[in-house]
């Protein structure tokens, strides 16, 4: 009998074998085998899997800290290995430069805003001399928003336990579409929200009838005549807002001249309706919510809207004077939301 190592098949029946309580010995002779091979066979079972020797980790000086530290300041959003090689620092492996790098930063998506050049500042700077002295708990503050069946980046992620499965979410070949609302804020109260009809295109015309049907009729009609003679009718300049159909549409309604709010350029982060939309997003998408139906997620919204308090909704309003002293400040730069 000789020592060569043993087959598959030979392995499985000897643990058949181990099994059924049979000796060493016999098992042995009952596979032809060498004894001391079959020995072998066991020992090196008992030991299991060798423990992987750890290989010490390139360590860094302290000069060279201070120069990845600098990189990461000046290349925002670039990779270890790019932060590394910019300093000259090689040999060092990927899970030890994102440790030395989360005691310094972290990982974050990259904001998304309007790009703001030279003219769009000055109208920006010029935009909030004009109104510094306005009464801004009198400006109503429009804007529409759309919802989608999965959320804002249609996937989620978050903490979960060992021992548990992550949860399974929907996927959807077209995405399954969503709701474009439209909203109003004003002091402490909220006007809206209204829906508008799944597929209809807000062009001009569209948009004031959705207007006539939503806004005027079941908010604005039923306000005083003391109450409509000081308000300021904000909204942003989208095309369907800023058009001559529109704009003599709302004169016909009074609000033209100082009543309608010119609007700077490339600016959600001076409407402090974008913030509500936030509040209203991060409630009706908490833990990773997704929806089946337009209907379901137009129910979540209005839901949502209903659980905004007044106090919170003061808090945006109030907080206009702070906003245009910092686009001054800025000289016309973005101010984060």
């Amino acid at each position: 009998m000789g020592q060569k190592d043993l087959t598959g098949s030979e392995k499985s029946k000897i643990v058949r074998y181990l099994a059924e309580g049979c000796s060493s010995l016999k098992i042995a002779k009952l596979l032809k085998r060498d004894h001391r091979t079959f020995k072998r066979f066991i020992q090196n079972s008992q030991q299991g899997r060798k423990k992987r020797v750890e290989k010490p980790r390139r360590k860094i000086t302290a000069h060279e800290l201070r120069k990845v530290k600098r990189a990461a300041a000046k290349m925002p959003l670039a990779t270890s290995l790019a932060i590394f090689q910019s300093c000259n620092i090689t040999g060092v492996p990927k899970s030890t430069r994102c440790a030395i790098l989360r005691d310094m930063a972290k990982v974050r998506k990259a904001e998304r805003r309007p790009p703001l050049n030279k003219t769009h500042k000055l109208k920006r700077q010029d935009w909030a001399k004009k109104y510094l002295k306005t009464d801004f708990s009198k400006v109503l503050w429009t804007d529409e928003m759309r919802v989608s069946l999965d959320g804002p980046d249609g996937w989620a992620r978050g903490w979960i336990g060992k021992g548990q499965r992550a949860p399974v979410r929907l996927r959807r070949q077209q995405g399954g579409g969503g709701v474009l609302v439209w909203a109003g804020i004003i002091k402490d109260e909220l006007v809206g929200p209204f829906r508008v009809e799944d597929g209809v295109k807000l062009n001009s015309q569209s948009y004031c009838q959705f207007l006539e049907d939503t806004f005027s009729k079941q908010w604005y009609r039923k306000k005083s005549a003391s109450f409509k003679k000081n308000m300021i009718f904000m909204q942003d300049n989208a095309p369907s807002h800023a058009s001559k159909y529109s704009t003599a549409w709302l004169a016909r309604k009074g609000l033209k001249e100082e009543k309608l709010m010119t609007w700077p350029p490339c600016s959600p982060d001076l409407n402090p309706i974008e913030n509500l939309w936030s509040i209203i997003k991060c409630e009706i998408y908490k833990e990773g919510k997704q929806y089946t139906s337009l209907n379901s997620v137009w129910e979540a919204v209005v839901a949502a809207a209903c659980n905004v308090d007044g106090e919170q909704i003061k808090t945006l309003t109030e907080s206009m004077d702070g906003r245009l002293l910092s686009v001054l400040a800025k000289k016309g730069g973005y101010i984060g939301r």
